[in-house]
Parts: structure tokens; C-alpha cells; sequence
């Protein structure tokens, strides 16, 4: 599981711009950089259907920067070429989130998210991350059948009860074991510092003398690890859904170390604090805009904890399918991601309509696992998050987690610490974690973007991302979804255009509302 992807798609009320200027945000004064290599990309068209009107190449980069002419990886990389070839000013990078997030899957999925003037006048790139996708990539087992086997056998969702928690523990120490079996080498050198130079490569690689980057969820992290490793080469930078960098991913001592990495970013309680507003305004709602609503607020919230404890108590058959307590809420934890229906995700119409359904849905006659809906996590969620971050290291911790969590979040939180398990029994260890400092001023002000209702990295993350920058204006987003750029804001796409193409800031204290109101006409 990912933090982007934890299931795997007019301006409105703003402020005035009052421009703050930087440096123009074209491709400009060279830097130098020293070994290694610079790849050289041999862009050709995509040929996978999905990617139509892009354009992929690999690029070689260092398994270990510490040996930067030694043994080599691959990474997929992918662009989309300026619409208006006249007015090119640049390359815009994007990193879609996760760890894990295949931008060679996420650009051509979400390339219509960016604002259109950016789509005019950047080259658009992203790439698989090492260990990830399509790049040379971390493998567990002999193939996809396998893989889904080895899930199939697990709890589906988190594990409910001793007997459940011990075939978890169990679980994911084997698979642990099989990783490091079949990618021992790889799993030490998929750090966020080595992704941030390969990507500093990359840059070299397109010609751009500095940086033009857009990071998503994770992808934050990674961009400001990128701006502390690199602040010279810095042009312009959104971060948006943003994490803590120095109290929560790689804490620095910061942090509370006796919380796994989805606790310290507070993942549980941003989902929690999302479902109650999910709640909240479905209760407001008449029923034909959200089919859930049971008239008020109050009496919505209480159908939910109703439907809760019934699913406790025995699963639920849905369109051939069993649903269970665990299976239905790591569903709808997806489900928050995103308010309108978008690739993938299904919005939270689509997911009231999935309540009202369990709601109604009779008893399940047979637990057979073939019937519940597989749920295969995210390996390069373990590879990259728990090698490059702290976390318990004893499985029994979890226990206790879990207590937290739900004391603090509730059920819907639940998702959050069993999906942080792997990491207590996890082989690798990143060579090359980055723990600060963070405020080395960058050559231009970062932009620091994020919802007030997000439900995997809360808008507290944002808030400490603009703090610990020594250079950052935060833009707040009156919203709901996980990211501004899956939850789209005309008012913020002003701002991030003004900001990549003419260097403009948002005023101090800015914010925003997002387009699409939940259960409100499309």
C-alpha cells in the first residue's frame, strides 16, 4: 500500500495575487556537476496504448552513488512534449507519490489534471523510481500468479483477532525473506536520497540547468530532500499534500520512533477527521446526492457506526463478493482519496452508494476467501518506507499501535498501522538516509500546497513543510481528497501557473477553495 495509492485514477474564491517575485522560471544558469555519468535518453514513442502522445526512454544511473561508476540500474522514464513548441520555456518533473508511484502509469493518467498552460509550455517528465515499475525493480516472487497467491493466503484488508494478527506477523516476515532472496542488493540503494540523485540526473539528462518539479504526497519528501541535497539547482517547486519532513519521515530525532511512519504522519487521524466530514455532509445531503444520508449529521453517523457493527459481527455478500469489517474499510479509506470520480478512484458519491449497498446487503452464507476482493499491497511501499524510515522493530509493538490508533482515530485508522507491519521485520536498511538540515535555502522560494481535510497526509504536514524550508509559501486549499491535484482548485491552478511560468508567489496567508463540493450537481 502507498500513501498516494493506498487502493490502485470561474475562479473561485480567492485572494488578489500579489506577486512576489523570483527568479523567471525557464531553464537557465548552468551548474556543474561532477561524476556520475549524465544518462543519455533515447526518446522514442510509447508503445503501450495507455501512453499515447508520450514519449519513453531508460536512462543508466549508479546502483550506489558511493561506487558512481560501478554497477548500473535502469530507469523508465517518460515525457510529454509542450503543446506549444514555440513557447517552451522548460521541463517540468513530476513525482506522483507513494513510494511506489510509477510515473510512467500516473503522468498519462493524470496528465490532464495540469493546469493548461503548463501542459503548453513545459516538457512534462516523470519516471519509475528505482525499485519501482517499470526501472529496475524490487522483486519478491517468480511471478504475478505467485505474488497473488502469497496475498490470497493473508487476512484481506488488516488482520481482525490473535489468529489473524499472528498469520500477519507471519505473512509479511516470509515475505520479507523472499524479497530480500530474490533483490538483496537492490533493497539497500532505494533510498529518497539516491531517488533524489537520480533525479538531479535526470535534469542533467534533459537539459535543464536547474530543477522545475512538481511532488505529490511522498513525492513531497522527496522534493524536500531534493532542495536540502541541492538548493542551487532549485527553479520552482510544488509540494502539495505535504509530509513532515522533520518529524515524521525520517524524523532526525524529532519524531516519536515509538510510532510506525504512517502514526508519525498521521494518516489514522487524517482519515478519521475526513470520514467524519464524508459523514457530516452526506447527513446534510438529500438521498438521491448521497445515498447513505440518513437526514442529519448526527443520525448519518450513527447508521455508519450501526453498519460497522454489523459487519463486525458477520461479513456481507455485495455483487458476488464477501465483504468484511477489514475489507470494507481499507475500501473506503481509497474511497476518501478522491471527491470526484477520477480514473480509478471512485469519488465520494460513487462511495456513499457502496455504503448504502453494504447497508443493505444480506449476511454472508460462506467465508471462503476466493469470494472477498484480493487486496495485494504495495511492495514498494515496504521497500522504500521501511528501509528509509524508523519504525518499531518488534511485531508485537503493533498490537499496542493498533490500540493506539484506535483510541486516537477510531476503525478507519486501523488501515494505517497493519499496513506499517512489514517494516518491523524488514531485511534492508537504506545505505543513505537524509535527516537534515532542512532549511539550506534554496535558490528560489518553494511553494507548499494542501488540503484542510486530506485524509493520508494531513494539512498539519503542509504546515510543517512551509516551516522547517527556509524558503516556502504555504497556499491552503479549503478541501477534501488527498492532494489539490487530485481534488483539482481553479483558484490554486492560478497560483502554481503564475508561479512556474512568470515566477509569482501567492500572497502570504493564501487560500482557496476547491472546485467540486461533495455530493453537490457535477
Amino acid at each position: 500500500m502507498t500513501l498516494m495509492q493506498r487502493l490502485k485514477p470561474v475562479l473561485v474564491i480567492c485572494g488578489l495575487t500579489l506577486p512576489v517575485a523570483i527568479a523567471p522560471i525557464g531553464d537557465a544558469a548552468p551548474t556543474t556537476v561532477s561524476a556520475p555519468p549524465v544518462p543519455q535518453l533515447n526518446w522514442q514513442p510509447c508503445t503501450d496504448p495507455d501512453q499515447k502522445g508520450f514519449q519513453c526512454a531508460t536512462a543508466k544511473v549508479p546502483l550506489d552513488y558511493r561506487n558512481p561508476r560501478g554497477e548500473s540500474i535502469q530507469l523508465a522514464v517518460i515525457k510529454h512534449p509542450a503543446t506549444d513548441r514555440s513557447r517552451r520555456i522548460g521541463s517540468l518533473f513530476l513525482n506522483p507519490g507513494g513510494p511506489g508511484g510509477a510515473g510512467t502509469e500516473d503522468l498519462p493518467a493524470w496528465f490532464s489534471l495540469f493546469p493548461a498552460e503548463l501542459q503548453q509550455r513545459f516538457d512534462i517528465i516523470s519516471f519509475d523510481p528505482r525499485g519501482i515499475g517499470n526501472s529496475t525493480a524490487v522483486q519478491c516472487f517468480a511471478n504475478e500468479e505467485e505474488g497473488k497467491r502469497f496475498f490470497t493466503q493473508l487476512p484481506q484488508g488488516f488482520p481482525v483477532g490473535d489468529k489473524e494478527i499472528r498469520a500477519w506477523i507471519r505473512g509479511y516476515e516470509r515475505l520479507g525473506q523472499l524479497c530480500q532472496q530474490k533483490s538483496g542488493k537492490l533493497l539497500a540503494h532505494v533510498s529518497t536520497v539516491e531517488v533524489a540523485k537520480d533525479m538531479d540526473l535526470l535534469r542533467r539528462a534533459v537539459g535543464s540547468p536547474m530543477l522545475n518539479y512538481v511532488g505529490l504526497s511522498y513525492g513531497t519528501y522527496l522534493g524536500a530532500v531534493y532542495a536540502n541535497l541541492f538548493p542551487n539547482r532549485v527553479k520552482a517547486m510544488v509540494l502539495d499534500g505535504n509530509i513532515d519532513p522533520s518529524g515524521a519521515w525520517n524524523n532526525g530525532g524529532k519524531g516519536d520512533t515509538r510510532l510506525s511512519i504512517s502514526l508519525r504522519i498521521g494518516s489514522d487521524v487524517g482519515s478519521a477527521k475526513t470520514l467524519k466530514a464524508f459523514l457530516d455532509l452526506c447527513g446534510q445531503a438529500s438521498r438521491d446526492r448521497c445515498a447513505f444520508s440518513a437526514g442529519s449529521a448526527q443520525a448519518t453517523q450513527a447508521k455508519f457506526t450501526a453498519l460497522l457493527e454489523k459487519l463486525r459481527k458477520q461479513p456481507v455478500t455485495l455483487n458476488g463478493k464477501t465483504f468484511t469489517y477489514a475489507v470494507f474499510l481499507y475500501a473506503l479509506s481509497a474511497d476518501l482519496f478522491v471527491v470526484k470520480n477520477f480514473g480509478g478512484f471512485k469519488g465520494w458519491a460513487s462511495a456513499a452508494e457502496l455504503l448504502q449497498k453494504v447497508w443493505e446487503a444480506p449476511a454472508a452464507t460462506s467465508s471462503d476467501p476466493a469470494t472477498i476482493p484480493l487486496i495485494a499491497p504495495d511492495v514498494g511501499f515496504f521497500s522504500v518506507g521501511c528501509a528509509d524510515t524508523p519504525n518499531p522493530r518488534n511485531p508485537e509493538a503493533y498490537r499496542q499501535l493498533a490500540a493506539v490508533t484506535s483510541a486516537r482515530a477510531g476503525a478507519i485508522g486501523l488501515n494505517a498501522v497493519w499496513g506499517d507491519l512489514a517494516c518491523s521485520t524488514w531485511p534492508a536498511v537504506s545505505a543513505n538516509r537524509y535527516t537534515g538540515p532542512w532549511n539550506r535555502p534554496a535558490a528560489n522560494p518553494i511553494l507548499v500546497i494542501g488540503n484542510t481535510f486530506d485524509p493520508s497526509t494531513p494539512y498539519e504536514g503542509s504546515i510543517a513543510m512551509a516551516r522547517d524550508l527556509a524558503r516556502a509559501r504555504l497556499l491552503t486549499i479549503d478541501g477534501f481528497g488527498h492532494t489539490v491535484f487530485l481534488n483539482p482548485s481553479q483558484c490554486a491552478n492560478q497560483y502554481i501557473t503564475n508561479y512556474f511560468i512568470k515566477g509569482q508567489l501567492p500572497p502570504e496567508g493564501a487560500r482557496c477553495k476547491q472546485d467540486y463540493q461533495p455530493f453537490t450537481p457535477i
